[in-house]
């Protein structure tokens, strides 16, 4: 009943453009009311749609209004202002350099359908998709059973915050950063700016409070991501038939649902021209402000939408605040990761999805990547990347000065898949024994050598071909270089063409780590020879420790 009495409320607003008045409104059976409020909407001009979202978020007006004074007062109490000359003054802190690995997790209503990917909520919109289908299929039409009709089925009976902790710990991650909202609208925090969230339905729990908390337990450093401003548009293609978008009752859930006027391929998010009202940027940038105001955390990911045009204004309030804040919360400024050219970019971290870099870049940077393959969240019959591909990908970033952020998708009830759990504990196992080449690290002058080129940029990441035993990727830490051999000899020997004797620094000692065995050499003018044990003392790569006479690595030679 009270579902009805508030679209009675709004659905005046939703069809005034479509010439129906609200005496015939009222004079409709509740099935014609249904149908109506179903209908299509995507011929309304975008200010009434803002309209009709803007009037169903009212209910958290005050409280919105609370969050952005508050963002106002702390933009004006610490360093940094919000404007892009102060923000570029940034610098990323220590413990997010030498930390290297850090965990991501997609979790939310998605994971009930389990089917086609994250964007699930999108995609069983979109006519003709193959989400579209399955959903139609397997669970009746759009006006029937929408999105929203998945969140009771959404438990997470099993999820144990502090077993999930103890996993990460063991894969060797030292942060850990759930996605605290995703594009589809549901927040999976204690938000005190919807109804739509997992403390009030669904789980009936804070998940990302009971994971922060589990997390800091452990001793790691704990993230949190927002995908939300890209839920402008997300449901949008819902408005063009008959489905539960068209519903005023559910806009507080579906959000604005605009037409994405989506930048054409290879080009800027700026290029971006999609409608995006006042009022939607002030909601993204209060929700952001208290997800910083409840859980503190050390990391902000945002995906690649913050750069669209309409919303730097508000992006740059947000960064401002949040560094000031985190000054005020810890020992040392937050991170925000940004993709593309979302943020001037010695203001933030940047960050590549699916993707690595051919070169050391100065400024540090990210790769955030998933275990499976198919989708960041889970979904039946997904395949995954084997433990040795994530090793080598993560040596490959850290000798480029890069964190490797990795995914994983757990399923509803909140328990992790086997697979995923086997990768991240072969992960560990590599890094309890070489970890020393990669916590703490820092790039020497160049990143590495061999035959296989890694394909630049972001959504190539599966594209490398395999390493080879020619294949080395450098770090330094205090007097020590460490070279990760990408695969092993076959002959008793390994090369390091870059440490001849042209580096011009003599060789002192040579270890392998996890291996007893006394490491032999020769420094010539062809490389270094290293006689190794017939068999790697490990999995995946094997990284040799490089002591120099005189307690400093030198510069590579070209």
């Amino acid at each position: 009943m009270r579902r009805w009495r508030t679209t009675g409320l709004v659905c005046v607003v939703a069809v005034a453009g479509l010439g129906i008045g609200v005496s015939a409104l009222r004079s409709q059976s509740p099935s014609a009311r249904v149908a109506t409020a179903t209908a299509p909407t995507a011929a309304q001009d975008p200010a009434t749609i803002d309209a009709i979202w803007q009037k169903a978020s009212a209910k958290y007006d005050s409280a919105r209004q609370a969050v952005l004074a508050d963002v106002a007062r702390v933009d004006g109490e610490g360093p940094y202002r919000a404007d892009w000359e102060s923000l570029q003054k940034y610098e990323v802190p220590e413990w997010y350099a030498d930390a290297k690995f850090g965990i991501f997790i997609h979790w939310g209503v998605y994971s009930v359908p389990a089917f086609g990917s994250e964007w699930y909520p999108r995609e069983m919109y979109r006519q003709g998709t193959e989400i579209f289908k399955h959903h139609v299929a397997t669970y009746g039409p759009q006006d029937k059973f929408g999105y929203k009709d998945f969140i009771p089925k959404f438990k997470a009976e099993k999820f144990d915050p502090a077993a999930w902790a103890a996993l990460f710990k063991e894969a060797g991650a030292k942060y850990v950063v759930p996605v605290a909202e995703h594009h589809d609208g549901f927040a999976m925090y204690d938000s005190g700016l919807s109804d739509w969230t997992a403390a009030k339905m669904g789980p009936h729990r804070d998940v990302i409070g009971d994971l922060a908390k589990a997390v800091r337990a452990a001793g790691l450093h704990f993230g949190a991501s927002s995908h939300r401003v890209e839920h402008n548009f997300f449901l949008g293609v819902g408005r063009q038939f008959s489905s539960d978008v068209n519903d005023p009752a559910n806009a507080a859930l579906y959000g604005p649902a605009h037409n994405w006027l989506e930048a054409r391929q290879g080009t800027p998010v700026s290029n971006d021209f999609t409608y995006v009202s006042q009022a939607w940027t002030d909601d993204w940038l209060a929700r952001s402000a208290e997800i910083v105001e409840k859980y503190h955390p050390d990391i902000v990911y945002f995906d690649w939408w913050i750069g669209q045009p309409s919303v730097r204004a508000n992006l740059t309030k947000f960064a401002a605040f949040y560094y000031n804040a985190s000054l005020k919360y810890g020992n040392h400024v937050g991170v925000i990761n940004y993709k593309d050219y979302a943020i001037q970019e010695h203001s933030a971290v940047l960050d590549l999805e699916r993707g690595q870099l051919s070169e050391i870049r100065p400024l540090h940077w990210q790769t955030d990547t998933s275990v499976s393959n198919k989708s960041w969240g889970y979904i039946e019959n997904d395949t995954f990347k084997s433990p040795e591909f994530v090793v080598h990908q993560l040596v490959d970033i850290v000798s480029k000065n890069g964190n490797l952020l990795l995914n994983i998708g757990p399923r509803s009830d909140g328990t992790i898949p086997d697979e995923v759990q086997s990768v991240l504990r072969q992960v560990g196992a590599w890094l309890a024994v070489n970890g020393e080449a990669i916590y703490g690290t820092r790039t020497w002058t160049k990143f590495g050598e061999g035959p296989t080129k890694v394909a630049s940029g972001s959504f190539h990441d599966t594209e490398t071909v395999g390493y080879t035993a020619e294949d080395f990727r450098f770090t330094t830490k205090g007097a020590n270089l460490y070279a990760i051999e990408l695969g092993w000899p076959t002959g008793g020997e390994a090369v390091i063409r870059s440490l001849g004797t042209a580096v011009g620094a003599k060789i002192e000692s040579v270890t392998l780590l996890g291996s007893s065995e006394k490491i032999s050499f020769e420094q010539s003018a062809d490389g270094l020879h290293l006689r190794v044990p017939a068999q790697a003392p490990g999995k995946f790569a094997s990284a040799f420790r490089i002591a120099f006479e005189g307690g400093k690595p030198p510069a590579a030679t070209k």
